[in-house]
């Protein structure tokens, strides 16, 4: 089991890495403004998961086996780049248009938002800068037991990113009459195309 210092100094690293401005916060927000809380929950699960995904790589020394078959991960990486650049494009090309903060969600727009948290947080260098590099650093993970990772890992890594995604969000929406503004729309979805992109040249560059 982890002791109480590796469980804070855990918590403080990925409370910091989630809160740094990057795709998937951008996006976040983006997603808050234009679909609802609904919506962005719904999003904040994906990143979540994608989360977990390297959180068990890193623990269970998947690394390895992403060295041992180069071939698929690198498919993986340029798959994930052109999928951040297809959400890029959408972003760029978002027009400014009235919200009706009422309006009904469907299925496919959450199945939509899910896939694209999890996705951008599989392409995000950020998330895999933290877990198979920065991680190692906070945890000694060869002491780490199947255990430890299901019963505090798993609980802490979500309950942290919800807290940050959850301040994220509930910002985005105090604020969403003002950024509903065609002019403060024009400038979050740019800048999240933006952050798509830089998003999806680091994956292909590492």
């Amino acid at each position: 089991m982890l002791d109480p210092t590796q469980v804070l100094a855990y918590i403080i690293a990925l409370g910091l890495a989630a809160a740094i401005p990057g795709p998937g916060m951008t996006a976040l927000v983006a997603r808050s403004v234009s679909g609802g809380a609904l919506t962005a929950f719904t999003m904040l699960a994906g990143l979540i998961l994608g989360d977990l995904i390297y959180l068990s790589f890193a623990v269970f020394g998947l690394a390895v086996v992403a060295h041992s078959h180069s071939e698929w991960f690198l498919l993986v990486r340029w798959c994930s780049a052109l999928y951040l650049c297809w959400l890029a494009w959408q972003f760029w090309r978002h027009e400014p248009q009235t919200l009706f903060i009422e309006q009904k969600i469907s299925k496919r727009e959450l199945v939509s938002a899910w896939f694209s948290g999890l996705t951008i947080t599989l392409g995000n260098p950020k998330t895999i800068a933290f877990y198979l590099a920065l991680l190692p650093l906070v945890i000694a993970l060869d002491t780490i037991s199947l255990q430890t990772w299901g019963l505090m890992l798993v609980p802490l890594t979500i309950f942290v990113l919800l807290i940050v995604g959850a301040v994220f969000i509930l910002g985005a929406l105090k604020i969403r009459h003002w950024l509903a503004s065609p002019r403060a729309q024009h400038v979050l979805f740019k800048g999240a195309a933006v952050m798509m992109v830089l998003a999806a040249l680091g994956m292909v560059a590492k």
